[in-house]
Parts: C-alpha cells; sequence; structure tokens
C-alpha cells in the first residue's frame, strides 16, 4: 500500500471517528436534555465568559477575532436559554478591571459592544420571545458610541416581560452594593424613606439588577441568582453579582472550556448541577424533619411513661 492510499484510508478513518462521535454527542444531549426538562429549572443563569483571549492564544488567531467567536457563542447561548425556558440570563461582558487593558484590546471590546447592542435591537428572535435587554454597571465610563447602542436596545425591548437579558458592563459587584447604599441614603436623607424601613429588600431593589411592574419594584426574588457559571477553567466569582447569588446560596459550575469553546452540552451540564444541588437540599431537608419528629416521638414517650 502506497503512501497515498494509507493517508486516504487514514483520513477515512478519523473522518469516520469524528461522524461516530458527533452522533453519540448528539444523543447523549437529546438524553441530557430529557432529564432536565423533567425537573425545576433555574430562573436566573449569570455568566462568567471567561477565556476569550487565552482561546487566541490556543488557536492562534487575533484577540478581536476570538472576541467575535464569544460573542456567537452568547448569542447560542440566549437561544438554548429560550428553547429551555430560562427566564432571566445575565452575562459578564465588562468589568471595571477591563479598563485596565490596552487602547487597542477596548476599542476593539467597545465596537463589538455597538454591534451586539445593534444586533439586538433589530433581532427578530429577541422580539418574538419577548426579551427585555438591560445594561447593567456604571455604563456612564463607557463611551458614548456604547452608551447610544445601550440606549436604543433597552428602549424597544422595554415593553418585554417574558424573558430579561442583562449584559454586565463596567461592571463591580462591590460597586454595586455601595451605589445602592447611597441611593438609600439619598432617599432617607429627602424624607422619601426611614432607616427604621431599611432592611435586605430594600438594598436589593436598589441593585443595578432590578425590575418595575406596574410602577413598582419587583420582590428581590426575582432577581436572585440560581445559578453561576464560569468558563475557562477557573474557580473564582470575581466580584460578579455577589449580593444576588450569595444570599440565594446559588450553585456555581465551572468548566475547562474557553468562552469560544462553549457548547450546549456544557449548559446543560451546567443546570443538571443546579438540579441535583436543588435535590440534595429538599432531601436533607426532609431527612432533617424525619430526625426532628423521631426525636419528638420519643420525647412524648418519656414524658407520657408513667411508671
Amino acid at each position: 500500500m502506497n503512501m497515498t492510499v494509507k493517508m486516504r484510508a487514514l483520513r477515512n478513518a478519523m473522518g469516520l471517528r469524528n461522524w461516530v462521535r458527533r452522533q453519540a454527542y448528539g444523543e447523549y444531549e437529546k438524553l441530557l436534555e430529557d432529564e432536565i426538562l423533567e425537573r425545576k429549572l433555574p430562573v436566573h443563569v449569570a455568566i462568567i465568559m471567561d477565556g476569550n483571549r487565552r482561546y487566541a492564544h490556543k488557536i492562534g488567531v487575533s484577540t478581536e477575532e476570538a472576541y467575535h467567536f464569544g460573542a456567537e457563542i452568547t448569542e447560542n447561548v440566549i437561544d438554548w436559554c429560550f428553547d429551555l425556558g430560562v427566564e432571566q440570563l445575565t452575562v459578564y461582558a465588562f468589568s471595571i478591571e477591563n479598563f485596565c487593558r490596552t487602547d487597542e484590546e477596548r476599542a476593539q471590546l467597545f465596537d463589538l459592544m455597538c454591534v451586539e447592542f445593534e444586533k439586538i435591537s433589530m433581532d427578530e428572535r429577541v422580539h418574538k420571545h419577548g426579551v427585555r435587554v438591560k445594561a447593567i454597571g456604571n455604563t456612564r465610563l463607557l463611551p458614548e458610541s456604547v452608551r447610544a447602542a445601550i440606549i436604543k436596545a433597552e428602549r424597544v425591548t422595554e415593553q418585554y416581560t417574558k424573558y430579561k437579558l442583562y449584559i454586565a458592563l463596567a461592571y463591580s459587584g462591590r460597586m454595586e452594593i455601595v451605589d445602592s447604599v447611597r441611593i438609600i441614603g439619598d432617599r432617607v436623607k429627602s424624607g422619601l424613606l426611614s432607616v427604621a424601613e431599611i432592611d435586605e429588600e430594600t438594598v436589593s431593589q436598589h441593585l443595578y439588577i432590578h425590575e418595575i411592574e406596574d410602577g413598582e419594584l419587583v420582590p428581590e426574588a426575582k432577581a436572585a441568582v440560581d445559578l453561576i457559571i464560569r468558563t475557562g477553567g477557573e474557580m473564582r466569582l470575581s466580584n460578579f453579582v455577589p449580593w444576588q447569588s450569595l444570599g440565594n446560596e446559588c450553585a456555581a459550575y465551572f468548566c475547562a472550556p474557553f468562552w469560544p469553546e462553549f457548547r450546549r452540552i456544557d449548559f446543560l451540564r451546567a443546570i443538571r448541577t443546579y438540579q441535583e444541588r436543588e435535590e440534595e437540599e429538599r432531601l436533607s431537608a426532609v431527612t432533617r424533619v424525619l430526625k426532628l419528629n423521631r426525636f419528638l416521638e420519643r420525647k412524648e414517650l418519656v414524658v407520657s411513661y408513667k411508671p
């Protein structure tokens, strides 16, 4: 067998192996989705989209190209939320710390933000599914062009309530809490709120992630995060939605793929992690109740026993 024939046979074998792998993954993904849809879904998922630059280095492309690949994955994730029925999605697109990146990289990111918000404004899927879009963070630090694109996307979707998409830009979780306290302080100073009325829900209602329905602030539970996903192999939350996640004791899912490599099957696995944690919490609560009942029954027997 000459070298050409050997190479052709090798390529055919590799092609067959890849086809079998894709088929197997497709079947596994379908099985996993069916399993997930039988159980409680998270209402609010937050994602730290990490690893774009490392992905660029890995495959030998520019950082700008990697960011565009990542933007496509973000669009896919929004679709996956539609398909499964996840009502709220928050994505960490640009942190306060990202302002420390080079002028060239910041310019690339700001240009991409403008493009993506313009796409959101015109995306038929957004209007078909009724997605309300909102940027959260210290957006006044962003260039005017980005702020204009944000305002347009928010205005054309402000009437929608079925799904909510929060995009964290110039965001810091600690600063979000500080800003909330400042607003509350101003309301107390102006006589609109008394110190005695301040509680956890008051803070929650003045965070970046809050909604107003029929002129009223919605309860804290609707803003709470149920599941945080971080890609890129890091096991840190990086100052992302600390109040909404820790107060809710949400599940966290850390995975190895860089953001442009993130697949639907990874998203399904993350949701399964949330569901397994919920099931463990439920079983633990049931176990505690049963133990308490047995304890009370024993106490009752001891008290009622009269020799």
